[in-house]
């Protein structure tokens, strides 16, 4: 890795207390790299021989089962990625490619196993990272036990309102095929969808969201903070 790239990893939350000896030890062998959109960086099945971080752009990780295909999670900046493969040793359940031009730190994996046994305010980071991501997957679990299409769709379009500091409109940061799998729908639903809520506000122009009754959205989506709000979880596989 660059010396010019050092600070801006040192500044990542998972590296925040690490010993600037062990920090530098760590990375190493780290690569940090660009990837342009569609590259596939992962494949399921194999074995995990980095710790991916990204952070620039986005990440979806997907998943293939007798000729189907499905979206798991699009990761946004900064957020790790298959570190309990990485910990456990273990293959890689998802696939990963880039959705937009995106800046990825690679760790090799037998870097991060030894950091992890000898490093305690590194393996605490770590904890943290892995708890986040067990409380986003009940998060992601009790949405599509508990809640209609609609109303997830609602709600999640009101967390992208949010992470967009609240904006009238935004674009959606994947295809329409991408999102209704997120939500555990059809595209055909996803599009029935955005017709109901339109009442309530919503209308859609391509990949562009209009909220023109953010108010009226929310009476309908009733978001519940133990489902909805980021703080509670953020995305780490």
């Amino acid at each position: 890795m660059r010396a010019q790239d050092m600070p801006a990893v040192r500044d990542l939350p998972l590296f925040a207390g690490v010993e600037d000896s062990n920090f530098e030890e760590l990375v190493s062998a780290a690569l940090l790299q660009h990837f342009p959109p569609q590259v596939q960086l992962i494949h399921e099945g194999d074995s995990a021989d980095f710790l991916y971080i990204l952070v620039e752009g986005s990440v979806e990780l997907f998943a293939c089962n007798n000729g189907r295909e499905t979206s798991m999670a699009i990761i946004e900046p900064t957020s790790a990625f298959i570190l309990a493969a990485v910990l456990s040793d273990a293959v890689c359940l998802m696939s990963a490619r880039t959705l937009t031009p995106s800046r990825l730190l690679m760790i090799p994996a037998e870097h991060i196993k030894r950091h992890f046994a000898e490093d305690k305010m590194f393996a605490v980071a770590i904890a943290n990272e892995l708890s986040k991501a067990y409380r986003q997957l009940v998060k992601m679990h009790k949405e599509a036990k508990l809640r209609p299409a609609t109303e997830r769709l609602a709600n999640y379009l009101l967390r992208l309102a949010a992470s967009h500091d609240h904006a009238s409109s935004f674009t959606l940061p994947a295809d329409k095929r991408t999102i209704a799998a997120l939500l555990s729908m059809t595209p055909e639903n996803l599009s029935r969808s955005f017709g109901a809520l339109n009442p309530h506000g919503v209308r859609i122009q391509g990949p562009v969201v209009h909220i023109d009754k953010p108010d009226a959205l929310a009476a309908f989506a009733k978001p519940n903070a133990l489902i909805d709000d980021p703080e509670i979880g953020l995305s780490s596989r």
